[in-house]
């Protein structure tokens, strides 16, 4: 790949939604397997992973007198959280929303598109 930007490609689940079953679930990691590979093989890959559900969470809060506040549960009160990622490199946007799309047919769910910021060269 010619000159690449990093994007974060977010999974998100909702909380309460009935989950798929078990030969759906099969299915979507036997998919998702194949859209990593593919990433690897094309040179995309950068890093992914799936999360355990947000009631697992903690939130490390800092305050101003430098006391650190951990608290049970995910930052957010929402129904919907980030469920897994992947860390690709693409060429632009339009490359990574196409990542984006094959991903989320992989996974039978929404995917949310991110660049990170521009980072110097060192």
């Amino acid at each position: 790949m010619s000159a690449t930007k990093m994007y974060l490609l977010s999974v998100h689940m909702v909380e309460g939604q009935e989950p798929p079953s078990e030969e759906t679930m099969q299915t979507m990691y036997a998919d998702v397997d194949r859209f990593n590979q593919k990433l690897q093989a094309d040179g995309a890959w950068v890093f992914a992973g799936g999360l355990l559900p947000a009631d697992v969470a903690t939130v490390v809060r800092t305050q101003p007198d430098g006391k650190v506040i951990t608290t049970d549960g995910p930052f957010a009160e929402t129904k919907e959280h980030l469920g897994g990622f992947w860390v690709v490199r693409a060429a632009d946007l339009d490359a990574a929303l196409a990542l984006a799309a094959a991903g989320s047919k992989a996974c039978q769910g929404p995917v949310e598109v991110r660049p990170f910021q521009d980072m110097p060269e060192q």
